[in-house]
């Protein structure tokens, strides 16, 4: 199925308006969305399996959402904080520093993007310990900017032709069961955080670092499910060397993986936590949670900008907090929807042969093609054969994975069942087309 008139002729506008470098996941050209479809503009009705990268968890335009902001936008629409400061930035604050794990005081800093969240959670972290190294993971990913693409462990295209990198950042290698040599050892994620003490031996000091940034399930990476025992010996490692620790929760927050945040699997507690995506339903805005005396640490005016917590989005959080709060069940579907999702995509590694591994913790599943199972060698033209038939057949995906070969999910978690077999059988469909159009 080729592009439409009004897509073309749009494809055209973009390709002449728009930098190379800002990519798009499918040629759909949105014209509306509701709920967990979303229209083109040549009338066409697709299933949203991206919800606007992990953003939509609760679907598109969700009403409490819009009476939300239509009564700020009746109020006023920017002040900033840092000028007239407005009570709904407080509560937020305090709502979300209840919510995020940890029984030890905390406060909240609102700011606008993902990148923007972690490149303060490390100026927080520097000004507390006084310290300056970082360490991250391969297979990571935390953002664009120039400190956010040097943390993230992947090169293509986030870093490649963008160097110099910033200072004073490590990494050490994510643990990916599916495949490390070590996968299979019954110690593996202990062993993965263990790598630590490595770095500590080879590259930095461990009395030089001042945090570890770690994202609880690699996204970008990969959706990169970690050992059970991963996060808690990270969490041991870090608290005996007076290492802060961070979570990444920008992504898998807000019930991607079948709990509002997905440390609750691993019950460990981080010192800083970012947040972004799902946290506002599409409006701009991020967080830093963290202990108290570690968000004071930096200087009055060395943290803010002119439209962090702009009072638009963050009336919409307040409402999708809320909503959270007084609607538990919420949390029950994203569960079942796991339960629905990862039950087909094991029957899928089962029966294809392309499908080297089927894995997911909630409703944030993932499929990793391959040339074959023997091989295990990544498969980009079967992900593109994949994306392919799925948009043509009214399904929108995405991709991950260092060579963008593995099949993620990012649907509302309010999908109901019966939409999610009828996106799933599309996707079968899809994995059927890949595997015999590739035969030749």
């Amino acid at each position: 199925m080729g592009l439409g008139e009004e897509a073309q002729r749009l494809m055209e506008r973009r390709n002449r308006a728009i930098p190379r470098g800002v990519s798009h996941a499918t040629p759909v050209f949105a014209s509306r969305a509701e709920g967990v479809y979303i229209w083109d503009v040549e009338g066409r009705r697709y299933i949203d399996f991206a919800g606007g990268i992990g953003v939509q968890n609760l679907g598109h335009r969700p009403r409490f959402v819009l009476e939300a902001v239509q009564a700020q936008l009746d109020r006023f629409i920017h002040t900033s904080f840092n000028v007239a400061p407005y009570e709904l930035y407080i509560e937020l604050a305090e709502k979300l520093a209840r919510l995020v794990p940890g029984s030890f005081a905390k406060k909240t800093l609102l700011v606008n993007s993902g990148a923007e969240a972690v490149e303060n959670a490390i100026k927080i972290a520097r000004s507390y310990t006084k310290r300056p190294a970082i360490v991250a993971f391969t297979y990571g990913f935390h953002g664009r900017t120039l400190l956010t693409m040097t943390l993230t462990g992947k090169t293509r295209p986030y870093r490649a032709g963008f160097g110099p990198m910033a200072p004073e950042i490590y990494h050490i290698p994510y643990p990916y069961p599916y495949r490390d040599p070590l996968g299979a050892d019954p110690r593996f994620g202990a062993l993965a955080a263990e790598r630590l003490y490595e770095l500590f031996d080879t590259e930095v000091p461990a009395d030089q670092v001042a945090a570890v940034i770690v994202e609880p399930v690699a996204g970008e990476g990969g959706f990169i499910v970690p050992p059970p025992d991963f996060l808690p010996r990270l969490r041991e490692i870090t608290q005996e060397h007076n290492i802060l620790l961070i979570a990444d929760e920008i992504q898998t927050g807000f019930g991607r993986t079948g709990t509002l945040f997905a440390v609750e699997h691993s019950r460990v507690v981080p010192d800083l936590m970012v947040l972004a995506k799902s946290l506002a339903a599409g409006f701009p805005l991020s967080a830093v949670v963290g202990r108290a005396e570690v968000m004071d640490a930096p200087q009055v005016g060395g943290l803010g900008g002119t439209y962090a917590g702009n009072p638009v989005a963050v009336a919409a959080a307040l409402s999708v907090v809320d909503h959270f709060v007084e609607h538990p069940e919420v949390l029950e579907r994203a569960r079942r929807l796991g339960e629905v999702v990862n039950a087909r995509f094991h029957e899928f590694a089962a029966r294809y042969d392309i499908v080297g591994e089927a894995r997911g913790l909630g409703p944030m599943a993932a499929l990793e093609l391959v040339e074959s199972k023997a091989s295990k060698r990544p498969s980009t033209v079967h992900a593109d054969l994949v994306a392919q038939y799925a948009y043509e057949h009214g399904l929108i995906l995405m991709r991950a994975g260092m060579a963008n070969h593995v099949i993620r999910t990012l649907m509302p978690i309010i999908m109901t069942e019966e939409v999610a077999n009828e996106a799933l059988g599309i996707l079968e469909d899809a994995l059927r087309y890949a595997r015999d159009e590739a035969r030749g």
